[in-house]
Formats: structure tokens, C-alpha cells, sequence
């Protein structure tokens, strides 16, 4: 009859073993670095009623246009809400205020007159942001920010 041995069983097993002395090893030293790293924390977000726009700051948009005195125009730009608005033949200088509090606001102006110069500006809270001019006859004029 044969009887047990540690010993013996440790010569014939000796591989099993290591691995498993391995594999346990690196399953301490994996816990013990996700801890260092800060993996087990937890990220909070904000939720949406957070992100609501506070009124806070708001921001004053001017666009002007201005060009030859008696100077008649047709006037294109972008309101508070992206919406396209169209003043036809209106006399020159004009100007338009728009008052937003939202973070951005992409303002687009856009004229057309029928005097030997017309120019535009917007301005966002008395900076002037982009100014433009045309000495064309029945000049066209753009004035663009994307950031207003």
C-alpha cells in the first residue's frame, strides 16, 4: 500500500503549482494597482437640469450697416434662433440689437444697397467682432461670427 506524500506530490505536481502561485500573485498586484489609479472611483456627471441656461451674462449682439447717405438697402441676417429675417428697402444707416443669453450665438449679417459704398458690423457686448466695407456700385456686403 502506498501512503501520501506532500512531498511526493509536490515533485510530480511542481508546474501546477507555480501557476497557480503565479496567477494569484498577479491578481494581487492587478487589485492593488487599480486602487492606486484611481479606477474604483466613481464618476458623477451632471444631469440635464444642471446644463439649463441660468440668464446669466447675457450677451448684447449689435448689427449695423451703414453706406452712402440716402443709401437704400435689403438687409439679411440671423436672429437669436438661427432664423433668417429680411429687411427690404430700408433707408441707411440701420442697425439691429439682439440680447441672448445662451453661450454662442452664430451671427450672420448680410446687405445689399444701391449707393456707391455700404458697409456692415457686428459688434457682441461693444467689441467689435468683424466690420466690412465695398466702395462697389450696388455693392454686396457680408459681416460673419460664428462665436458671438
Amino acid at each position: 500500500m502506498s501512503r501520501f506524500s506532500v512531498t511526493a506530490l509536490a515533485r510530480r505536481q511542481w508546474v501546477a503549482i507555480v501557476v497557480v502561485v503565479v496567477v494569484a500573485l498577479v491578481g494581487f498586484s492587478v487589485d492593488r494597482l487599480r486602487g492606486i489609479f484611481g479606477s474604483d472611483n466613481e464618476v458623477s456627471r451632471p444631469g440635464s437640469e444642471a446644463l439649463e441656461n441660468t440668464g446669466y451674462n447675457p450677451k448684447h449682439v449689435l448689427f449695423e450697416v451703414f453706406g452712402t447717405p440716402g443709401t437704400v438697402a435689403t438687409i439679411n441676417f440671423l436672429d437669436i434662433n438661427a432664423q433668417p429675417q429680411r429687411v427690404a428697402d430700408v433707408r441707411l444707416p440701420w442697425s439691429q440689437t439682439l440680447t441672448t443669453d445662451d453661450p454662442t450665438m452664430y451671427a450672420d449679417l448680410r446687405a445689399q444697397g444701391d449707393g456707391t459704398s455700404i458697409g456692415c458690423r457686428i459688434t457682441v457686448n461693444g467689441i467689435v467682432k468683424d466690420e466690412r466695407s465695398s466702395d462697389n456700385v450696388n455693392g454686396y456686403i457680408a459681416c460673419l461670427d460664428k462665436t458671438a
